[in-house]
């Protein structure tokens, strides 16, 4: 017995050491990363490499008291929570059509859907452009949202299909046999079982709205709409050249709310990826 306690012990440390080292290596590049935000320019543009690199806080000073850090972050904030709002919205219903129900051009729906992530964005940039323009939209918030739900809106309502064709039909005859109606059973009983599939959809359809650049740099055309993608643009030209350190806290900035997020709901992301992998 005593035996077997040891051998399970060693098997644990040799596991943990496994996946500390792994760990590790995949957040080498972040803390590099981090490191060059945290560097003097000098040292970052020498041709001599520096092994130990001296801290200094001139970028983080910078883009605080030079930029406006604090609203590229809250505009950031508001337009991918606001999309990732309006695309859950319109998603969940659409998916419920596309899963549950039988018409003519079901399948042809769904494709036309899932097609339009598929189009190049630069097609239909300047119509968009002189839409927000007519609509008094430009340089705001609300443009970014509905333009990054838009452009998100067919992923999250393929993905959120595919997870509720495999709840059992079973379940809603049941609960259409006590009388509950579509309604109803789309609320209490369909979206709490696919709940980690729409948590899934929702941080995927958050990481593509802060990777989005050229509709945030169209519509975007002063600071009362920069977000966090623009603000890097920012530090690339200019008279003082390319501020790499700035880039690099920047880029660590942006990286860090998306981090935080797929940490905390980590065990219903990893359940949402496992879901609806066979059907759809």
């Amino acid at each position: 017995m005593a035996s077997q306690r040891r051998k399970r012990g060693q098997n644990r440390v040799v596991r943990y050491l496994i996946l500390g080292s792994w760990a590790l290596f995949c957040l080498v590049p972040v803390i590099w990363f981090l490191s060059i935000g945290l560097r003097p320019r000098t040292e970052i543009i020498t041709p001599q490499p520096i092994y130990v690199p001296t801290l200094s806080l001139d970028a983080w000073n910078m883009i605080w008291s030079d930029w406006p850090m604090g609203s590229y972050l809250r505009n950031s904030v508001l337009a991918i929570v606001g999309s990732v709002a309006i695309d859950l919205v319109l998603a969940i219903p659409a998916a419920y059509s596309l899963s549950r129900y039988t018409y003519r051009g079901r399948e042809d729906i769904g494709f036309y859907i899932l097609s339009t992530r598929m189009m190049a964005p630069a097609i239909v940039a300047i119509p968009i452009f002189f839409l927000f323009r007519n609509m008094g939209l430009l340089d705001t918030i609300w443009a970014l949202m509905l333009i990054y739900a838009a452009i998100n809106l067919s992923v999250v309502t393929w993905i959120i299909r595919s997870y509720m064709m495999d709840i059992p039909q079973e379940l809603e005859d049941a609960a259409r046999t006590d009388g509950a109606s579509d309604l109803r059973i789309l609320w209490e009983i369909i979206i709490p079982a696919v709940l980690p599939g729409i948590i899934t959809a929702a941080v995927i359809a958050m990481i593509f709205a802060i990777n989005e650049f050229l509709f945030t740099l169209l519509i975007a055309s002063t600071k009362n709409a920069y977000t966090m993608s623009v603000a890097l643009a920012n530090f690339t030209g200019g008279s003082d050249g390319v501020i790499y350190n700035a880039i690099a806290l920047v880029a660590f900035l942006a990286f860090v709310p998306i981090f935080v997020v797929v940490v905390a709901i980590q065990k219903h992301l990893s359940r949402g990826l496992t879901m609806g992998a066979v059907k759809g």
